[in-house]
């Protein structure tokens, strides 16, 4: 039997301490600590003017919470969604039978990238009481075998759009994490999910040419939020052709929009703000000065004058509905886009305090809801935690 971690209701009462001083309210925007000194890492200059407390990494009891969330879900069978065309009979299996490595979690690509969170937070905290539990269960999912079969299962039959692009950008995260993460454990599992690793980007590859408009929605087809992460991946790995692509791609899908009517949203189901997403996007692709411009045509609204309030977070009112509980989602990930928002300004841009302010409403809004009391939300918005406090997104 493997160990367990402290108990949910102690991981809270932690969480609402933190919560209530402020530490786990700020944005920890960090690298992985430096390999040779171990040093705590630091943060570049635009990135500090993100910041707005305490310290660059959080407490290890302020992100337990979030590997306990991963750690009780990576390997939970059921309740479980599958999303898949039936060829025959032989398609009706069992999740743990259909995709091996990435089958609990409710869904494919929640189980992706809670394998993500876990490969994250034990890279950033390796003495934490929680890093060994998810070695082990990276261990347990990523083995040469479960990676074979999970090929194999993209390519079945009737499975073209598979995951795409959400799931698949978030395991090119994941292949991004192990490969950065430079212990010898995490390149044996770097190794063993190269061959889904390749899969998922010639995917992206092939549908790229062929997609004459963006997606703008706010769930898991749209473009930008996808683009993003699978870009952040091509640097990372230098495949300088998949990058150009994305580049020329994103530029001829965004580069002329106008006056991003940001007002319409949310919409009731939303996770992803297709404004913010696609701004986020375009400030990995554009020098400063060109995204200043570029910003103040897509988002004329934001101007130094305005409140930080100018965009309210989404209200949950239930939270155990499973579509409802997506705004607890968005204002994660709102938080997440304003601070790459922020960072791709110049540093005098009066833009910036008013993108943080509103940022930081939505950081302390999403992380309060990140409590696991509801499956229905606990199964992936830990993820999504993570990726905010630690800055996976922002250029170090």
């Amino acid at each position: 039997m493997r160990p367990r971690l402290p108990s949910v209701p102690l991981l809270l009462a932690t969480v609402s301490t933190l919560l209530v001083t402020g530490i786990l309210a700020s944005p920890a925007t960090a690298s992985a600590p430096d390999q040779e000194t171990g040093a705590p890492p630091r943060l570049d200059g635009a990135s500090q003017q993100v910041v707005s407390a305490h310290e660059d990494v959080l407490a290890v009891s302020a992100v337990a919470r979030f590997a306990a969330l991963a750690l009780e879900c990576v390997h939970k069978e059921y309740p479980n969604k599958i999303s898949h065309v039936l060829a025959g009979d032989a398609d009706a299996q069992p999740p743990r039978l259909l995709t091996p490595a990435f089958y609990g979690c409710y869904d494919w690509h929640s189980s992706v990238h809670g394998h993500w969170l876990l490969a994250r937070l034990a890279r950033l905290y390796p003495d934490a009481p929680f890093a060994q539990l998810a070695r082990a269960a990276l261990a347990r999912s990523l083995t040469p075998a479960n990676i074979t079969a999970e090929v194999q299962y993209l390519r079945g039959p009737g499975r073209t759009s598979f995951e795409r692009p959400y799931g698949l950008a978030w395991l090119l995260q994941l292949a991004t994490e192990l490969h950065e993460w430079g212990i010898p454990e995490a390149r044996g599992w770097s190794a063993a999910m190269e061959p889904l690793e390749r899969e998922a980007a010639a995917r992206l590859t092939a549908w790229l040419p062929k997609l004459t408009r963006p997606i703008r929605v706010g769930e898991h087809s749209q473009t930008a939020f996808g683009f993003g992460l699978a870009l952040d991946w091509a640097r990372a790995r230098g495949d300088r052709a998949f990058e150009a692509l994305l580049v020329t791609r994103a530029r001829e899908f965004y580069e002329r929009d106008r006056a991003c009517p940001i007002a319409y949203e949310p919409s009731g189901e939303d996770f992803l703000s297709p404004c913010l997403a696609e701004a986020d996007l375009m400030r990995r692709i554009l020098d400063p000065a060109a995204f200043a411009a570029w910003l103040g045509v897509f988002l004329p609204e934001v101007t130094r004058d305005t409140p930080v309030t100018w965009l309210e977070p989404g209200i949950v009112t239930d939270p155990s509905d499973p579509k409802l509980a997506h705004l607890d989602g968005l204002n994660l990930s709102r938080a997440w886009m304003l601070d790459g928002i922020v960072q791709g300004l110049p540093a005098g841009d009066p833009r910036r305090a008013v993108l943080a302010g509103t940022a930081r409403v939505h950081r302390e809004t999403g992380l309060r809801s990140v409590t696991g009391e509801h499956y229905e939300g606990g199964h992936w918005l830990g993820t999504f935690a993570v990726y905010l406090v630690t800055g996976r997104g922002l250029a170090r």
